[in-house]
């Protein structure tokens, strides 16, 4: 059996993104330890119970994901060489931007045999505008393309990215590369649930960041209700430490207007999911989002961006699931929810099997692991003349 390191960048979110392919592997039979960073708004202890819980350790890193301070980074790098040092791991997982910048190449100088890296999106970086920005792009695109050398196997979750990051230097064999589901979806935790009567719930499910389209989901919500002022417009998150984070004095000026009901953060999104008539997520660029996973397992049209990793989750044929919207674009995202408002409660149900459907097909949490275990653990493809540099 296999000693196995996962090495996450967020710990507020690490059970509900990894604990399933924790869990898999581990009743394999193989030992796993989890590293990742302190959490900010839930405490390190439930961090720790829920991972030990599955069956594996936990490790907490002094990452800072949104630091730019290069004595941060060297804190975490540190953190790594000695976990590497001190377990001698069969094979690591590297997950999240900041970890694949720094950690592939750590596990890489320690003589770990089999070192996995998973492109969960690509961050901040490039996703906002400016000059600042821009130049952070350029870093990344650096060290994004410097860490991936050292990766036995780089999985992406969208073609979009792998391509982005080949213009950056990144220019991969396919040998070397795989395409997975995003961290797929519970479908037994997440079943299909009717849609329900009466005033229709428009539901919107993330970090309250501005590249997440919090801003355009709020403006479509004052656009709609002119229309139909029966509508709800409910928005679930958090702010977050991620510099495109939205104001909490914004936030509570859109509340006290009554244009969106704020949830905030919940641990269990289900009873929501339950409740809205719709999903939508009018993200910039994702990796593939967890929250429209789970929105296609329990049976939502969606009403997401044609954007990297959020197209992947609507299909137009043979049945259609949602519609895609350009992305920063409120009035699209408006149109495109009061032409479901318009659609009878049948179609409406129609629309929503396609999307369990879909999440059937494609981003069963099983089907997702499985590749992540022949990732970690099962030999790779020869690859003439590919060699680590």
């Amino acid at each position: 059996m296999a000693h196995i390191c996962i090495v996450n960048g967020i710990g507020d979110t690490v059970v509900r993104f990894r604990g399933a392919l924790i869990a898999s592997l581990v009743r394999e039979g193989h030992t796993v330890v989890l590293s990742t960073p302190h959490g900010e708004e839930v405490s390190d202890a439930s961090i720790q119970a829920e991972v030990e819980a599955l069956g594996a350790a936990c490790s907490f890193s002094p990452l800072e994901r949104t630091s730019l301070n290069p004595r941060r980074d060297r804190l975490a790098i540190e953190h790594w060489r000695k976990l590497f040092a001190t377990h001698r791991f069969d094979a690591v997982l590297v997950t999240n931007p900041k970890p694949v910048f720094h950690a592939v190449r750590v596990a890489r100088a320690a003589g770990v045999p089999r070192v996995v890296a998973m492109i969960t999106g690509l961050g901040y970086a490039f996703t906002a505008r400016g000059f600042k920005p821009r130049i952070l792009r350029e870093i990344a695109g650096w060290l994004y393309a410097r860490a991936l050398r050292d990766a036995d196997l780089v999985l992406f979750q969208n073609q979009d990215d792998r391509c982005m990051l080949a213009t950056r230097g990144a220019d991969l064999p396919d040998a070397r590369c795989g395409e997975i589901g995003g961290s797929g979806v519970d479908l037994a935790a997440f079943p299909a649930m009717p849609i329900p009567l009466g005033a229709p719930t428009i539901l919107m499910v993330a970090r309250l960041l501005v590249d997440k389209g919090v801003r355009e989901f709020v403006e479509a919500a004052r656009i709609v209700k002119r229309a139909r002022a029966d509508a709800h417009f409910r928005l679930v998150g958090w702010i977050d430490s991620n510099p495109s984070a939205i104001s909490r004095a914004e936030l509570d000026a859109w509340v006290a207007e009554g244009i969106i009901e704020f949830v905030g953060r919940l641990d269990d999104v289900r009873p929501e999911l339950a409740k809205c008539t719709m999903f939508t997520l009018p993200s910039y660029r994702e990796g593939t989002p967890m929250s429209v996973l789970e929105a296609l397992a329990t049976g939502r049209p969606i009403i997401t961006t044609d954007a990297p990793g959020c197209r992947e989750t609507v299909q137009l044929k043979p049945s259609p699931n949602g519609i895609l919207v350009p992305a920063r674009n409120a009035q699209a995202l408006a149109d495109a929810i009061l032409l479901l408002l318009g659609r009878s409660a049948p179609d409406l149900a129609w629309m929503g099997a396609a999307s369990r459907a879909l999440a059937q097909e494609r981003f069963d949490v099983r089907k997702v692991n499985a590749t992540i275990h022949r990732a970690l653990l099962y030999p790779l493809p020869a690859a003439s003349g590919d060699e680590h540099t």
